[in-house]
């Protein structure tokens, strides 16, 4: 690259918003989040990770001649470093031109404010919580990421390298196709004997009953991911911050709470595919947005799992099997046919046995990179 000076800026919304549609091609894989949304995360005073755990954000562009070519948030999270006791800063949405001088523009600031703020290290990607979006594409960059994957570049690894970044937890995303012999390849002794006891019930997650719904989800996820790597259970303000938008697209068919003897037990968060809507609009609303979403609406065939989470208690029961086995025979009734399955890390073994099962294919590889700031 030997165009002119690249310089750096703080705080700009538009430039950031602008840097995936100046530098990658249109017809990238690559879905921008919606700009509203964006605008959201960005801002602490919105943001409960910033608002009310006292974490510390900011946000760079680099420019060379007066386009924005790249991007990167730093942002630390006070529960986590408690909880996992570490002096941790966290990078995200980073988006840059194949330059290794911009890539080090970008994070010589991002390391700046995490020593600034006590850090002792950077890991990324986390676009701001750990529901979101998480790592680096490393392999499937030619795949079609579903709702809450991320696409990057080819590049950005290699320039993640050059900047002194090592790739760690490695994870995958995941595709599978819908049909009933794929929700019966999920039955066992266990998964039958749950579908047969009356004691379990499933319950739909609708609009009318979705404040309730999505509360019973957050504890049914706090305490089963609680013994995750790097897991931080989520405060009903933060998990609204992130899942109260669902309210306006979940098929209440395709997801559900599992309740054993009347209490929650298990989750299941399956929705429809909303990245064809996005690239559409790339993000924005305008005059043309409810057309796009009707449109995309009656074409969709692409559901996306956020996550599933059994409580602790219940662990080895069969519920997992059972509640996906619900789900995926509620997809393809609906008319679904290719659902993706958001990451699983490696070292999740009982995940990777539940892809097995379904036959999915991998779809995309990430890993985290970290840098020591010592």
């Amino acid at each position: 690259m030997t165009a002119g000076a690249v310089d750096l800026r703080e705080g700009d919304l538009d430039g950031f918003f602008r840097v995936p549609f100046e530098i990658y091609p249109r017809d990238s894989p690559y879905v921008t989040p919606m700009r509203a949304d964006l605008e959201r995360y960005l801002d602490p005073a919105r943001n409960p990770l910033m608002r009310d755990d006292g974490g510390r954000l900011t946000f760079f562009t680099a420019w060379r001649d007066g386009r924005p070519v790249g991007r990167l948030t730093a942002h630390t999270h006070p529960s986590s470093n408690v909880r996992h006791a570490t002096k941790r800063c966290q990078f995200g949405y980073f988006d840059c031109e194949d330059s290794v001088e911009t890539a080090r523009l970008l994070f010589d600031a991002a390391e700046a404010f995490a020593r600034a703020e006590g850090c002792d290290e950077l890991v990324g990607a986390f676009n701001l919580t750990a529901m979101q979006q998480a790592g680096v594409l490393t392999e499937g960059f030619e795949n079609q990421p579903y709702t809450d994957m991320v696409w990057g570049a080819p590049h950005l690894p290699r320039l993640l390298e050059a900047c002194g970044y090592r790739p760690v937890f490695p994870m995958s995303t995941f595709e599978f196709d819908v049909g009933t012999k794929t929700a019966d390849a999920l039955l066992g002794d266990k998964q039958r004997t749950v579908l047969a006891d009356p004691d379990w019930t499933w319950k739909p997650i609708s609009r009318s009953a979705f404040k309730a719904r999505f509360e019973e989800a957050r504890q049914c996820l706090n305490d089963g991911f609680s013994d995750n790597p790097m897991f931080v259970p989520l405060t009903s303000a933060e998990f609204d911050f992130q899942a109260g938008e669902m309210m306006w697209i979940v098929d209440p068919r395709i997801a559900c709470v599992a309740h054993y003897r009347g209490e929650p037990a298990g989750v299941v968060i399956c929705i429809p595919d909303l990245n064809p809507f996005q690239k559409a609009t790339r993000g924005r609303i305008g005059p043309m947005t409810l057309v796009h979403f009707v449109r995309e609406r009656l074409r969709r065939r692409r559901a996306v799992i956020i996550f599933y989470s059994v409580k602790r208690s219940l662990h080895g029961q069969g519920l997992n099997g059972a509640m996906l086995h619900q789900v995926i025979k509620a997809l393809f009734a609906g008319g679904y046919r290719q659902c993706g399955v958001t990451w699983i890390a490696d070292e999740n073994t009982a995940s990777l046995r539940q892809m097995e099962k379904l036959g999915a294919r991998r779809l995309q590889r990430l890993n985290l990179f970290r840098k020591d700031l010592q």
